[in-house]
Order: structure tokens, then C-alpha cells, then sequence
């Protein structure tokens, strides 16, 4: 007898065998309890580079919310937007946005856990000092700073570091962010778990960029999806080959066929 489990958690491509859909997996021994599903959205949830959600993927998260299980956003985006789509989904009204600098719980309940007046200080020098810094347009931030993708990154944390800034800048291929060092996706995570009453080991977590590795290695499994960098790779247990949204299904199909009980 087939469940509904099952029919909901088809593949996206039957045809696809096991190993085109995943180039690395986890050990087989590895004991999960699956409470909750961390996703990013630019390049996870998103199929186009653009902001086009992938909609077969907004199905599986929603029938996961439907049988008990968590499913929330952990994004570079702000927070606010994060948490509205949240609503609009149907999923858990918890987000984490700004790369773990904000989590919010409601429409005026925010946490904010990064300086935004440190980032602000950071951005000024770096326009001081290189060419083509400029801010990109997006919705307000109340802890970072977001950057065009359109300067030298590693020039630019060279000169953060030489002026003993407390300040990082990360690349979540939407976007260059000047976040506060030790602000990351994890410490976000973290707060967002107490507030859900969930242990990070009984998390999935499901993203593309270097900004997903801190969560990754605070969850109980992480799965990159096959388009990320090499470096992003190596720091999951599991990668599908699949590409945004349909990476994302692939990623949700594997946990359900192997984890969910």
C-alpha cells in the first residue's frame, strides 16, 4: 500500500536514478530525529536568480508543516520579508533573516542580534578605500549592511581586518553582506530553536552559499544543493544535484524517504 507520504514525496523526475540525484550521502548509520527543516530561499527556494519561487517546492514544504514537522526560513534577505512569506506559504511564522543578525516572531516582534552603527562604520571605509562599494537597494536592515556583488570580497575583508573592525563580509550570491563577526546563520538559528523549543541536532538544514555553512554545522543533517560551490559542498553531508527549487525538492524527498517516521 502506498502512503500519502509517499505519493506527496515522489521525485520530480522518477526517471532520475538514485545516483544522478545525489553525488554525496550521509552515512547510513547516522541516527535523526526530524523535527524541523531550516531552508534558505535565494538559490534554494528560488529557481531563477531572480526571486521566482519554485512552486512544486512551496507543496512539500507546506505538506510537511501538514504532518507536525517545522519548516521555517534561515535567509540573507531581511527578516521581515522572510517572515511574510512564511504567512503567504502556510509555513512556521518564525524567520531568520539578515544571516542570523535578525529573527523575528511577528510583524513588531524582532530580535536584532547584530550592530548595525559597526557595519555602517565598516561600509564607510571600504568606499573610502576601494571602487564600486554601493549599497544595494532592499528592504530595510536593522543589523547589517547589503553591498552590490560588485567589488573585490577578499580585498575588502583584508581591509576590515587591518583596522581591527569586529566586522566580516560574506557572499550569499545575492548579495555581499558586512555582518558582525560572530553573526552568522547559526546564532539565529539558535535563538529562533529556543523560541520553538527544538535542539539544533533535530533540524535539516537545506542551502547553497557559503552563508548556510555555520548552520550546517550546528544541525543534525545538512544538505547543499548541487549548484553550490565546491567549498559549501564539503561542509554537507548530503548534496543533491538538483539546482535551486528543484534541489530543494530533491533534498526534501531524500529526508522524507529516509528520516521522517
Amino acid at each position: 500500500m502506498v502512503s500519502c507520504i509517499d505519493v506527496i514525496f515522489r521525485k520530480v523526475n522518477d526517471t532520475r536514478n538514485s545516483k544522478e540525484l545525489f553525488s554525496k550521502m550521509p552515512l547510513s548509520s547516522k541516527d535523526l530525529r526530524v523535527k524541523a527543516f531550516a531552508v534558505d530561499i535565494d538559490g534554494t527556494l528560488t529557481e531563477n536568480g531572480n526571486g521566482m519561487i519554485y512552486l512544486p517546492a512551496v507543496a512539500k514544504m507546506r505538506f510537511l508543516e501538514k504532518i507536525g514537522y517545522k519548516v521555517f526560513f534561515v535567509t540573507g534577505r531581511s527578516s521581515v520579508e522572510a517572515y511574510v512569506l512564511s504567512v503567504f506559504l502556510g509555513i512556521t511564522r518564525v524567520a531568520i533573516g539578515e544571516n542570523g543578525g535578525v529573527v523575528s516572531k511577528g510583524p513588531s516582534d524582532h530580535t536584532i542580534l547584530g550592530n548595525k552603527e559597526l557595519c555602517l562604520k565598516g561600509y564607510e571605509i571600504l568606499k573610502d578605500h576601494m571602487e564600486n562599494v554601493d549599497v544595494k537597494p532592499v528592504f530595510p536592515r536593522l543589523s547589517e549592511v547589503v553591498l552590490q556583488r560588485t567589488f573585490d570580497i577578499n580585498e575588502g575583508k583584508k581591509i576590515l581586518r587591518e583596522r581591527n573592525l569586529d566586522l566580516d563580509i560574506v557572499d550569499s550570491k545575492y548579495a555581499f553582506h558586512i555582518n558582525e563577526l560572530g553573526v552568522n546563520k547559526a546564532k539565529g538559528l539558535d535563538l529562533a530553536l529556543k523560541f520553538l523549543n527544538i535542539g539544533p541536532k533535530e533540524v535539516v538544514a537545506i542551502g547553497d552559499s557559503e552563508t548556510d555553512i555555520p548552520v550546517f554545522g550546528i544541525c543534525g543533517l545538512s544538505i547543499a544543493l548541487g549548484h553550490s560551490d565546491d567549498t559549501v559542498k564539503k561542509h554537507a553531508d548530503l548534496v543533491v544535484n538538483g539546482k535551486e527549487g528543484i534541489g530543494l525538492c530533491d533534498a526534501i524527498d531524500h529526508v522524507s524517504l529516509n528520516y521522517l517516521r
